[in-house]
């Protein structure tokens, strides 16, 4: 496969990890995540993790996550590039989330004092009840029926990229910068004069493919060509299930028309995924589907 762009696709595996997946990439990381989190949080270093972690017992799921990193003062932060929808997404974010919160978990006399936990989202989607919105950083965090914040030490946060409109010319924070490297690079021919901070020289020369050694060719070649099969499947369901639910001509019907969509995307999905030999958490994660389901296909 001939490789036409300039710089790679950070929705893919491999993109996502070469930006930010690599000590020597780590100051990518931290500036992006300085400009994600909640304004009171700021990074000056953290420490790459193990991305798979077991349940307590042989009977618990397992959890692998794109990143995971633990601050200087022990914070936790998990980040996930969610190439599509699948079902319980948010269920899956929560279940994530519990294991940085059970290894701090000491013996003896424990006080049961812990350290903030984090899960950043970037999303390539926009979920169903945010269709009518434009906001592109959804933060969540757990409140009383009065909406005051019950507990500060567990955040969710949500990027949705499709969301994100702004054009080069209209960029003004940095946050907005990094949503607009996050959604064109690999439409990029150069980098933009309004992203001359050393962070985005830095990113831009990680970013260019004629830089990289053969291997790493290869292995952008697999993960791209993952990435445009799972949108052209993704996008053919869509479109599947709004023309089934413009037939019936009610709300019930493009209701149905589209769970049918979706539910037969994440089987399309699934096949071609474990075709491709990828293991059963990792199916499961991107398309939701039951164990079962997947040994089933």
């Amino acid at each position: 496969m001939a490789l036409q762009d300039k710089y790679i696709n950070p929705f893919t595996d491999f993109g996502f990890k070469k930006l930010f997946g690599s000590e020597p990439n780590k100051d990518l990381l931290i500036d992006f995540l300085n400009q994600v989190l909640p304004s009171q949080r700021r990074i000056r270093d953290l420490t790459y993790a193990k991305h798979e972690h077991l349940g307590q017992t042989d009977l618990d799921r397992k959890a692998i996550f794109d990143l995971y990193c633990i601050g200087e003062n022990g914070e936790r932060f998990i980040v996930e590039m969610q190439k599509a929808k699948q079902n319980y997404f948010k269920d899956r974010c929560v279940y994530y989330a519990s294991f940085p919160i059970q290894e701090q978990g000491q013996k003896g006399g424990w006080d049961f004092q812990l350290s903030e936990v984090y899960t950043v989202g970037i999303l390539d989607f926009v979920f169903d009840e945010d269709q009518e919105e434009a906001q592109v950083r959804h933060e969540v965090q757990l409140k009383d029926q009065h909406c005051r914040v019950f507990y500060d030490k567990l955040t969710f946060i949500y990027l949705e990229m499709p969301n994100f409109t702004k054009t080069e010319a209209e960029l003004e924070t940095t946050f907005d910068k990094w949503m607009f490297v996050l959604k064109h690079l690999p439409d990029l021919e150069r980098r933009p004069q309004v992203l001359q901070e050393r962070v985005f020289e830095k990113l831009f020369s990680v970013a260019e493919i004629a830089k990289f050694t053969p291997e790493e060719r290869q292995g952008y070649e697999q993960s791209l060509k993952y990435y445009r099969d799972l949108k052209n499947v993704i996008d053919a369901s869509y479109m599947e299930g709004r023309e089934e639910g413009k037939a019936e001509g009610k709300i019930e019907g493009k209701i149905e028309g589209k769970t049918e969509g979706m539910q037969e995307r994440n089987l399309e999905i699934a096949r071609q995924m474990k075709a491709d030999g990828e293991p059963a958490e990792k199916i499961q994660r991107y398309t939701g589907l039951t164990e079962e389901e997947i040994a089933g296909l």
